[in-house]
């Protein structure tokens, strides 16, 4: 490693000095260079245009945020030494490097039982073994199997450093004000006590400010009806497109995303067949993009109708409701006689499915704790007397209706 030193300039948190040689390398490998030909917000461009962002921006941002918290922290006289520094700034760092294309929406498609996370520890070890295991405290704190257990929760927590900066940078690149928070107020106010992230009291209100602002984003921007409508329509394309391969079509595609489309991916894959891993490396939004764009003059009505749906916009229509038995005939027939194909093959063509948020603050042993001047810890749904936080506690759940208009 060579001793660089860079700086960043962040649209969201201004100059963003990179700490030391060995995660300016990180940031320089390639996995982690793939994120920039992610964007973080899947396909909510078509509802917000400035969403633009990716997921290498979003870590590099969680990663200033992280040495952020480990300077205050160390300021508040916890003991962090260089080595768990670099651990927890290399695992927030690399927290994303797994994502499919397309960040979420592509992640049950393209791969079958295997979560995101569970790709990015294989790359995180890929990595580690390369760099003659200086990644493994990072990778300890990763699965939380660290003997200090707060620094999970730094990582992958209710309250850590993935959160605030989405919500600043998701609020920043949508224009969504109301999900702005005060990330710089709620790190000044963390602490560590009894091996536990705690906030102190006096700064309950900015953390009732994120719990809102972050269920505002789920139903403003993340469950936006027409960022709903293009995913749906997104995954249809891509499931037209394996239904096809499987009957001994040869689609378009580069060779990463042909490697997925052309058979079932799943974990046993993965741990079979080294090319699996090195495919998934290589793909990105734009295999996705140029193999649609390709796809929108096939010969097949289904795969080119919706490929050239989503190319220009036309997406499907979404209305909050169910469907009855008798409505669903309906619109299957609908699909039938237009389009002239079998009625197993009209549900490409709509979707209906609950869609909810887990509780936006659910409490349990990753809890949000205010620490009083006494030394004294209480929930934040016991501290708080602004918020009901039994109400963020509960599931929500909404019925979408998405189908492909006939008649636009």
């Amino acid at each position: 490693m060579t001793n660089k030193s860079k700086i960043i300039n962040d649209p969201v948190f201004g100059f963003i000095t990179i700490p030391n040689a060995f995660l300016y390398d990180l940031i320089q490998h390639p996995y982690f260079q793939r994120l920039n030909r992610i964007k973080q917000l899947g396909v909510a461009f078509f509802v917000y245009p400035g969403a633009q962002h990716t997921r290498f921006q979003h870590s590099l941002g969680a990663m200033y945020l992280m040495n952020e918290t480990i300077k205050q922290l160390r300021f508040k006289g916890q003991e962090i030494s260089n080595d768990e520094a670099n651990g927890l700034l290399s695992a927030i760092l690399l927290h994303d490097i797994g994502h499919a294309p397309f960040s979420h929406v592509l992640e049950n498609i393209l791969i079958n039982g295997v979560s995101h996370e569970e790709i990015t520890l294989m790359l995180m070890k890929k990595i580690n073994a390369a760099y003659n295991g200086e990644l493994d405290i990072a990778i300890k704190i990763f699965n939380n199997l660290y003997h200090k257990k707060f620094m999970h929760q730094l990582v992958s927590g209710q309250l850590d450093m993935d959160r605030l900066d989405y919500l600043r940078r998701d609020s920043f690149f949508t224009g969504v004000t109301e999900g702005t928070i005060g990330s710089a107020r709620i790190i000044k106010m963390l602490n560590v006590q009894d091996d536990k992230l705690v906030v102190e009291a006096k700064g309950i209100y900015s953390i009732e400010n994120f719990l809102v602002a972050r269920r505002f984003m789920y139903w403003q921007v993340y469950l936006h009806k027409t960022s709903v409508a293009a995913e749906k329509l997104l995954v249809k394309i891509l499931k037209r497109a394996k239904a096809l391969c499987a009957n001994g079509e040869t689609l378009f595609a580069s060779p990463a995303l042909a490697y997925f489309i052309r058979q079932n991916v799943t974990q046993e894959t993965f741990n079979t067949d080294t090319d699996a891993i090195c495919n998934f490396i290589a793909l990105d939004d734009s295999d996705i993009l140029s193999a649609i764009k390709v796809w929108a003059k096939h010969p097949d009505i289904i795969l080119s109708t919706l490929s050239q749906a989503f190319i220009n916009r036309k997406l499907f229509k979404v209305k909050q409701q169910d469907l009855s038995a008798n409505e669903r005939n309906k619109l299957i027939d609908t699909y039938v006689q237009h389009f002239g194909i079998e009625r197993n093959d009209a549900s490409y063509f709509f979707e209906v499915e609950p869609l909810g948020i887990s509780s936006t603050y659910h409490r349990g042993n990753d809890q949000i704790l205010i620490q009083s001047s006494d030394g004294s810890l209480l929930d934040i749904a016991d501290a708080s007397d602004m918020l009901d936080i039994t109400i963020l506690d509960k599931k929500v759940a909404k019925n979408y209706f998405c189908y492909y208009p006939i008649n636009r």
